[in-house]
C-alpha cells in the first residue's frame, strides 16, 4: 500500500518547497496540486476561455492531459505533452487561477486525476484541501501556515527574481490578503485545515527546520 503525505496552507507560507524537500528525503513522488489548477488557467487563456464560464473550462478540462515528473527534485508538468512549468507562473495565471479552482467540475475533474496518481505512487501532495478532500485517509497531514506579512515578503521575493520590478511589495501583499479570502471564502472545497493534521507555523523557522519537524513526527524521532 502507497504512503501519502498531506500538506495544505495558505499561499506564500512555503508549503511547497518544504513537501519538495521532504518527497526528495523520503524518496517519495511529490505532486503539487496548485499547478494543476494553475495549467487548466494557463490552458484557459490561452485558448481564450473566460475563467468564469463553468461550461467550457469543465469541457477543457475534461479533455486535458495533465502529466507530471519528478526526479531529482525537479518537478514537471505536461500539458497534451508539452511542458508547461515555467508557462503556469506568470502573473497572468496568478490572477486568474483562483477563479478556474472556484468552479466545482473543474475540481472534481482534478481531485480524480490526483487520486489516481497517490494510488501508484508514495507521494507528497500540497495543496490547500489536499488533507480535507483529495487525500482524506493521508497516513501524514500537516498544515504549514506563517503570518500575511511575512508570506508576502517570500513573494515578493519571487515576484523580484522574475523580473517584476514594477511591482510593489504593498500590492503583492494585497493579492495574499485576496488570495485568502478567496480560497478561505469558496463554496466548495475551501482553504481549511483538517482536524487531524499538525499544524506548522513558518513565519520564524527556516525551510530546514520546517523538515526536520515534518520529519521528526513521521519517522517518531
Amino acid at each position: 500500500m502507497k504512503t501519502s503525505v498531506a500538506i495544505d496552507g495558505p499561499a506564500g507560507a512555503g508549503k511547497s518547497t518544504v513537501a519538495k524537500m521532504l518527497a526528495e528525503n523520503l524518496d517519495y513522488t511529490y505532486l503539487d496540486s496548485g499547478a494543476m489548477y494553475r495549467a487548466v488557467t494557463l490552458k484557459a487563456l490561452d485558448e481564450n476561455i473566460n475563467v468564469k464560464d463553468k461550461n467550457k473550462l469543465t469541457k477543457l478540462v475534461k479533455d486535458l492531459d495533465i502529466d507530471i515528473e519528478y526526479e531529482n527534485n525537479d518537478f514537471k508538468i505536461f500539458v497534451n505533452q508539452k511542458e508547461v512549468t515555467k508557462a503556469i507562473r506568470t502573473e497572468q495565471v496568478d490572477n486568474n487561477v483562483s477563479a478556474v479552482a472556484q468552479i466545482k467540475a473543474v475540481r472534481d475533474e482534478l481531485v480524480k486525476k490526483q487520486r489516481k496518481i497517490a494510488q501508484k505512487k508514495d507521494i507528497v501532495m500540497d495543496g490547500r484541501d489536499i488533507g480535507t478532500r483529495v487525500l482524506p485517509d493521508a497516513k501524514y497531514k500537516f498544515y504549514i501556515t506563517a503570518s500575511v506579512k511575512e508570506r508576502a515578503k517570500r513573494r515578493y521575493k519571487d515576484v523580484v527574481n522574475r523580473g517584476e520590478k514594477d511591482k510593489t511589495f504593498n500590492e503583492v501583499q494585497n493579492e495574499i490578503i485576496r488570495r485568502d479570502r478567496i480560497d478561505s471564502n469558496r463554496k466548495y472545497s475551501p482553504l481549511e485545515k483538517a482536524y487531524d493534521a499538525v499544524v506548522i507555523d513558518t513565519t520564524d523557522l527556516n525551510k530546514k527546520q520546517v523538515l526536520n519537524k515534518i520529519l521528526s513526527i513521521i519517522k517518531g524521532e
